[in-house]
């Protein structure tokens, strides 16, 4: 059974719930959805010094002021992936179709020194709430690559938390190009100095689509360093996203280096981007601290730029979206997904202006 003795329910009036529209959450929210027994997340490639099991675990290693993770943490079964030795071919994990509604509960150990890459392809029609702990031991280094491509019904509601120990270096590249409703928490604890996080996503929204990137570093011990670049493009009527960076540097963080930037496009009238960077610092002996937002319509003079060199209006507002998106989906480095990634956004653009 699962644990729903759970704190109060979002109203929406909330600062963390003012700008999710919670009826979209089908109950994944608030206790009411019908939680099934069935799995969805499964491996699809497992190099050697990998393993992935399924056990039976009441422990709960974090802890979240967020309802939905709250009740995922509940469930009495975790998916566990450890990662061991220098990988050099990818880890990739995907999803196969389930009837229910799931909450779905990961965690992923990256052993001292390890190094490796972890792929999760998120396809299919899911009504999902997820939490993804990784654990990295000191000295490891992973990159955890996510790639949101739903169908057009699925809701998709997840923390990734990323825990950093002495010296080990975290790179996240989140990309979300489909689904109904898709709420992202990113989120990263430093434990011991000398962690490097940085932080990469693009979103793509088309009409009707709400996807919500909401992320969390807390740098609570010296020393630390990490980066964080988002880019969204919106087209189409009642597109919808949401960005919020926040950025808290703690008294006993002496030495960190952190820096937020989220950019958006805006394809079409009736899409709307909200954008809110946030950062708190409770010491002034740090590397340095910033961040930026900006949010704008499509550039018209390059887009004639473009037209009077002979290239048509679609090819041309490609060209730009590309070479918008392309500085992040180029670090996933595996040439069949960014080509794949690049067609669904392709695919979305043509519906512009239709």
């Amino acid at each position: 059974m699962l644990n729903t003795n759970i704190i109060h329910t979002p109203t929406g009036r909330e600062e963390a719930w003012r700008f999710t529209p919670l009826a979209k959450l089908q109950g994944l929210h608030d206790g009411s959805a019908v939680i099934g027994e069935s799995h969805s997340l499964v491996s699809k490639q497992l190099p050697s010094g990998v393993s992935f099991e399924r056990v039976t675990t009441d422990i709960h290693t974090t802890n979240s002021d967020d309802v939905i993770v709250q009740r995922v943490v509940g469930a009495p079964t975790i998916a566990k992936l450890t990662i061991d030795g220098e990988l050099t071919d990818p880890v990739i994990l995907g999803r196969t179709a389930i009837k229910d509604a799931e909450y779905s509960r990961v965690q992923v150990v990256v052993k001292k020194f390890a190094k490796a890459t972890l792929i999760v392809e998120n396809t299919g029609n899911s009504l999902i709430a997820e939490d993804i702990e990784l654990i990295l031991e000191p000295g490891s280094n992973l990159t955890f690559v996510t790639l949101q491509e739903f169908d057009n019904e699925a809701v998709y509601a997840a923390r990734h938390h990323a825990i950093i120990d002495k010296d080990a270096t975290f790179k996240s590249i989140t990309v979300t190009i489909g689904g109904s409703l898709v709420r992202i928490l990113p989120t990263v604890e430093f434990k011991a100095p000398g962690g490097d996080a940085d932080l990469q996503g693009v979103y793509f929204a088309s009409a009707g689509q709400h996807l919500e990137h909401r992320l969390h570093v807390d740098h609570l011990v010296p020393n630390a360093k990490s980066r964080v670049n988002y880019k969204g493009v919106l087209a189409g009527d009642s597109a919808r996203t949401v960005w919020f960076g926040d950025v808290f540097i703690r008294a006993a963080a002496e030495g960190t280096d952190t820096y937020e930037l989220n950019r958006n496009l805006l394809l079409t009238d009736g899409a709307r981007a909200d954008s809110v960077p946030n950062l708190e610092i409770e010491t002034g002996e740090i590397v340095g601290a910033g961040h930026a937002s900006t949010t704008g319509r499509f550039d018209d003079e390059q887009l004639f730029y473009l037209m009077s060199r002979g290239i048509n209006i679609d090819d041309a507002r490609r060209l730009v979206v590309r070479g918008f998106f392309n500085e992040i989906i180029g670090q996933i480095h595996n040439e069949e997904i960014e080509e794949r990634l690049m067609a669904h956004i392709d695919s979305e653009l043509e519906k512009v202006g239709k």
